[in-house]
């Protein structure tokens, strides 16, 4: 039921190719449709997957002490970051630790310039993992920032927009993508789910939600659990596969393409077996309008058409971990 779309045709070619027109066509589908797909032939080192898996599995290890002290406020109040940082299971049934850009860790002036507001922080991590630990997390950073950019500029270019747009609405250092390491517990035939889904009664690991931002890049373990509803609203596993990565379009998409690309309601299910997944939200800079024509689709700006910061800072207060 997920679309497997092949998109190296994309990364070897470019989007005129021949060979990449069947591509553009498949990814539009999957948008228009489900606003799910899979895709492989993503350029992404096997072992760089493999390494950033064993490197999210080494901080989840960590004691609560060291990954408290690497927390955002509310749980550190020694720290002024906001956003960027460890949250424990307690907030909504899954650990995490939420990594923005790396070049802002660097402690040049010009960077320093650029920690301006909400998302905009230093990334603080635990000594006690290493340079390499450190190291691993920036080239996956890195790697799905650009894997980002093509997905974005295909999506762009199979709705007939101008995919040229992408490199200035993602400007690194100063767009707001984040990291994400997910670590779901193992819960007791007898603990509570965090959430019993109103539609079927099926027991969950987290809430049912919509993604809000633009895009959304998943990588996650042979544990699985994920699920995502149809038009029919009928929900249907997404299994795993070492090659892939799960991809799917987030509210903010969904709202500059008129919904030619939807944003779709999935959920986890509860599982006595402890689940890893690590998603990566592509986000554009902040002031990247939320119109049609800010990626060269149909229509001009609108004078009031919403920057991109404030509609995501407006949106994530509606998960617990963002509440803030």
């Amino acid at each position: 039921m997920i679309p497997r779309i092949d998109i190296s045709a994309l990364l070897e070619e470019g989007f005129e190719a021949p060979r990449s027109h069947s591509v553009l066509e498949q990814i539009r589908t999957a948008g228009a449709d489900l606003g799910f797909m899979t895709v492989c032939g993503h350029g992404v080192p096997p072992d760089l997957m493999i390494e950033m898996d064993a490197a999210a599995r080494a901080f989840f290890a960590l004691g609560i002490e060291t990954k408290t002290s690497v927390s955002p406020r509310p749980w550190n109040r020694e720290t002024t970051n906001v956003y960027r940082g460890y949250f424990p299971s307690s907030t909504a049934g899954k650990e995490g630790f939420d990594i923005g850009e790396p070049a802002l860790a660097t402690g040049d002036p010009q960077m320093d310039a650029l920690l301006d507001g909400p998302y905009s922080e230093v990334n603080r991590f635990p000594t006690v993992l290493g340079r390499g630990w450190r190291a691993t997390v920036e080239r996956y950073f890195d790697a799905l920032s650009s894997l980002g950019g093509v997905l974005v500029g295909a999506m762009v270019a199979a709705l007939g927009g101008d995919p040229n747009r992408i490199a200035e609405a993602f400007h690194r250092p100063r767009s707001l993508s984040t990291l994400r390491l997910n670590f779901y517990p193992p819960r007791g035939q007898h603990e509570a789910p965090i959430e019993v889904s109103r539609e079927d009664g099926v027991a969950l690991a987290c809430e049912t939600y919509v993604d809000s931002g633009l895009l959304t890049i998943l990588y996650q373990d042979a544990q699985a659990g994920l699920q995502v509803r149809d038009r029919k609203r009928v929900w249907h596993d997404v299994p795993f596969d070492p090659d892939v990565f799960v991809v799917n379009t987030g509210l903010a998409f969904e709202r500059i393409t008129d919904r030619a690309f939807i944003a779709t309601r999935h959920r986890v299910l509860l599982s006595p077996a402890e689940r890893l997944s690590i998603p990566f939200f592509f986000e554009p800079v902040r002031e990247f309008v939320l119109a049609p024509g800010s990626l060269g689709l149909t229509g001009d700006l609108e004078d009031d058409a919403e920057p991109y910061g404030r509609f995501l800072r407006e949106l994530l207060t509606k998960f617990a971990e963002y509440d803030r």
